[in-house]
């Protein structure tokens, strides 16, 4: 299988380039390896390495706690937990870059407008994804300026050509976050939205548009995404290729984009995906219990994935910017 290795924006920056090159030829031969962290202290990270000897050639850095609209006076104990660990989460994605890891965020966007404790939660917020995406509406300037916060941060990786793995509105199919819970022409306006805005407004051109859905109607369009993903939970315990989740996934498209494994779980079975030469290009184990305990991986499996010769980690992964 051939994977498109040309990035969507036309002005993208040679390292986005060289990343998703490197993807595209990757897939389905070898697996890159990936860890999701929320917290200053990254104990993902740290665990791992004790575990392996060995670290993940991509790591996930959460951007909840850059929100603009957290409602620090309406919330609990646990959300402003979260959001006190996260917060500073971007001095490590710096120090990754300085190492030359491949980087992805995920973005637990806070409700623009209203909202209480967790509101990226549909649950915690009445914020409209309809209304947020016509002209003049409250909840469209609320949503445009946190749009310009967020571009802001993202700006001085653009600066210095530092390729990020961009996956914003994740589990876009889902009820459960604000910005799926109006459907699928809500979601695909808003992605729209976004990638015009920073790429063609504010100039991001070191981004890969990673799109984090398996369900057809609620893809955005080829020229707007690099890379197609969805999460997983399996069973505790469970390794595999996922192949019919991956057939699956690349049914949203007749376009061969790279494609990977947003979230997941357990961890997936490098010898499986390389026999049967099933496209996955990376993985990325969620955070603390999916990784720092056996509840789900037990080490012994974490160290097998790590010492795969069918695996890439940051200690074999080539320069890439």
């Amino acid at each position: 299988m051939s994977y498109i290795s040309i990035p969507t924006d036309e002005k993208a920056g040679a390292s986005a380039k060289n990343v998703l090159k490197f993807l595209a030829e990757t897939a389905g031969e070898k697996l890159v390896t990936g860890q999701h962290t929320q917290t200053l202290a990254m104990e993902e990270l740290h665990h791992i390495k004790k575990i392996t000897g060995k670290e993940p050639a991509l790591l996930g850095f959460e951007l909840l706690s850059y929100s603009p609209n957290i409602n620090y006076l309406d919330t609990d104990e646990e959300c402003m937990k979260e959001v006190e660990e996260n917060r500073g989460t971007l001095q490590r994605a710096w120090e990754w870059a300085d190492k030359k890891g491949l980087i992805t965020f995920t973005w637990h966007w806070f409700s623009p407008l209203y909202g209480r404790s967790k509101s990226f939660f549909s649950e915690h917020t009445g914020f409209d994804a309809d209304l947020a995406s016509m002209p003049g509406t409250p909840e469209n300037k609320a949503l445009i300026s946190d749009m310009d916060v967020m571009a802001g941060i993202l700006r001085p990786f653009s600066e210095q050509d530092i390729p990020i793995l961009w996956r914003p509105f994740h589990e876009a199919d889902g009820i459960w976050f604000w910005w799926g819970r109006k459907g699928a022409d809500a979601v695909k306006k808003l992605w729209r939205m976004m990638y015009d805005r920073f790429v063609n407004v504010h100039g991001l051109h070191n981004l890969l548009w990673v799109w984090n859905a398996p369900k057809k109607e609620y893809y955005p369009g080829d020229d707007v995404v690099d890379i197609i993903s969805r999460d997983m939970y399996p069973e505790k315990h469970l390794h595999s290729g996922h192949n019919r989740e991956f057939e699956e996934l690349t049914k949203i498209t007749d376009a061969n984009k790279v494609v990977l494994i947003g979230e997941i779980g357990t961890l997936p079975d490098p010898e499986a995906i390389h026999e049967r030469h099933i496209g996955w290009a990376s993985y990325m184990t969620w955070s603390k219990v999916f990784c720092l305990t056996e509840e789900f991986n037990s080490f012994e499996q974490l160290k097998k994935v790590y010492d795969s010769p069918y695996v890439i980690t940051k200690e074999n992964l080539p320069k890439l910017y």
